[in-house]
Parts: C-alpha cells; sequence; structure tokens
C-alpha cells in the first residue's frame, strides 16, 4: 500500500487489511486490494487455492484487475486477458467454497444437474473458471468488495458473465463495502443460471397471507 500511494497519490485505496478512509467516495480512481485471499488455505501448505487480488476501480466498476496465484506461478490480468478455453464438460462443474455450500449453490446444481467442485479462495474459484476447469461459480455467503473485485475484472475481461445473484451489475467502491452474492459462470449457461437463482429466491422468500 506504501508502495502504490507513492506511485499514484491521487488514488484511494480500499484494502481488506488497510482502514477504510470514506474520501475514496469521492475519488476519482479508487484501489481495491486483497494482500491474501485464501488465510485458511495460504496456512494449509502445500494448497495452492489462495490468492492475491488487486483491482483498480473508477466510476464504481473494475477498470483494471489482476489475480496472482502464487501457489501455481501463475498470474492473470486485464491487461492480457486469457480467452476462455472451449469445454464440452458433462456433467457441468459448479465451484463452491470448501465449508458448508451456499444453498442457492445447492440449488443451481440440482437445476443443472452439476457437480460440485470445492476450492478455497474466491479469486482461486474465479480463475479456476477462467482457466476451463469449472463453469459456473455461485456465492450468496456474504463477501466483500475485495474478495471479488479483481477477479471479475479479470473474468469479465476472459468473457465470463459477472453478476450479482439476481443479474444486477456488481458496482464497486460503495460506501458500505460489504457485496454479499456473486455470479460468474461461462456465458452460455447465465441465462438457465440466472433463472435457476430467481427460482431460488421466490421459493425461499417468506410466505404471507
Amino acid at each position: 500500500m506504501e508502495r502504490l500511494r507513492a506511485a499514484r497519490p491521487d488514488d484511494a485505496i480500499l484494502s481488506e487489511e488497510g482502514r477504510d478512509d470514506l474520501t475514496r467516495l469521492s475519488a476519482q480512481r479508487t484501489w481495491i486490494i486483497d494482500p491474501l485471499d485464501g488465510t485458511r488455505e495460504f496456512s494449509e501448505v502445500p494448497r495452492t487455492d489462495w490468492a492475491v487480488h488487486v483491482a483498480l476501480v473508477a466510476d464504481g466498476r473494475p477498470i483494471a484487475g489482476a489475480v496472482a496465484l502464487p501457489g501455481l506461478g501463475l498470474l492473470f490480468s486485464t491487461a492480457d486477458p486469457t480467452p476462455l478455453p472451449p469445454t464440452a464438460a458433462s456433467p457441468v462443474r459448479l465451484i463452491v467454497s470448501r465449508s458448508r455450500p451456499p444453498a442457492a449453490a445447492v440449488h443451481v446444481a440440482d437445476d443443472l444437474g452439476a457437480e460440485l467442485v470445492e476450492m478455497g479462495s474466491a479469486g482461486a474459484k474465479t480463475m479456476a473458471l477462467v482457466r476451463g476447469e469449472c463453469e459456473v461459480y455461485v456465492h450468496s455467503g456474504g463477501q466483500y468488495e475485495w474478495d471479488s473485485c479483481a477477479p471479475v475484472a479479470v473474468a469479465a475481461a476472459a468473457g465470463c458473465h459477472v453478476s450479482r445473484i439476481n443479474g444486477d451489475e456488481l458496482l464497486y467502491n460503495q460506501k458500505d463495502p460489504y457485496l454479499p452474492d456473486l455470479l460468474v459462470c461461462r456465458p452460455e449457461l447465465a441465462e438457465a443460471t440466472l433463472n435457476s437463482l430467481a427460482s431460488f429466491a421466490t421459493n425461499a422468500a417468506p410466505q404471507t397471507c
């Protein structure tokens, strides 16, 4: 963060490891950083499903981003997008957290006849999709902007569909950095996945008399 402030003194910074300064809301550009996404996985050597996230946001939208997977020696960046590889995976692979999968993700997996694949950090999950190791990533268990901003930037540059689970646009550098849900998937699966998520929301809504 010190090096970034020295190199870009007019930009604001929002980082998981830093104190939030709301002057970022009036800045033209804000860096959103997660120095270590997947602390649990990082501590479990030799796991490699942890990541480093760096993204640049203007007007609420990522305009550049990079995700490093140091355990694999890989770097993904909007400066050199990696096109989505072709896939004919059957069944569809839906990636979820190692802990309890969100109910919404399980619902989508049932609708799509998908296989659940467990993995650690959000960055590692999203890059697994960019690398062609899975086709859908649904998260509804709570996250913050630094968890998804850089992965979303890289995934969008690669040609993925990215949105909230209700289809709304993902917006960043908001006053409250809590951003509870996320959908990243191959574009050909976006409609079916969003329809499934909509049906889950309808069924989960409280019933009134």
